[in-house]
């Protein structure tokens, strides 16, 4: 990654706005091309360096409902379990935690009745039966943003 591909990166964290041509927005605010700031998205997303380019939802607000879950997954079973994972659409992230329960991921659904259905649906097809809903009690809404350029 260069640095135009940092200030890109920066720029698409921060707002991508809801406007006819967006990526022209974000091309002023980094001073290149629309043209060229799509090719670096669409390379940047080739390289997996990001996953996509979307907005981020209140749940709640739109009458969904979502929980964390927390899973058991053996060593030699994580990989395939993420990849299974990653298929359904209400699952927004997932990630490895060094305990226990070593991965970790959000899923939202349009009812509550909904969710289990799909954490039942989920153990019968992975096979992994510790699969445990954690649903916030109370919530903290907490923007993070991941600064690419650093003043570089």
């Amino acid at each position: 990654m260069d640095i135009l591909d940092r200030k890109i990166l920066d720029a698409i964290q921060e707002e991508v706005p809801i406007v006819s041509r967006p990526f022209d927005y974000i091309a002023r605010q980094v001073a290149t091309s629309e043209p060229e700031v799509l090719k670096r998205i669409r390379k940047l997303k080739q390289e997996k360096i990001i996953r996509r380019v979307g907005g981020s939802f209140n749940s709640d607000k739109l009458g969904y409902f979502s929980t964390l879950v927390a899973a058991r997954v053996p060593d030699e079973k994580l990989e395939k379990m993420v990849e299974k994972l990653n298929r359904y659409s209400g699952v927004t992230h997932n990630y490895l935690r060094g305990h226990y329960y070593n991965l970790w991921f959000t899923l939202t659904a349009c009812s509550k009745q909904r969710l289990h259905e799909l954490l039942e649906q989920m153990k019968q097809q992975t096979g992994i039966e510790e699969l445990f809903p954690l649903p916030a009690v109370r919530k903290f809404k907490i923007m993070v943003n991941f600064k690419m350029n650093r003043g570089k």
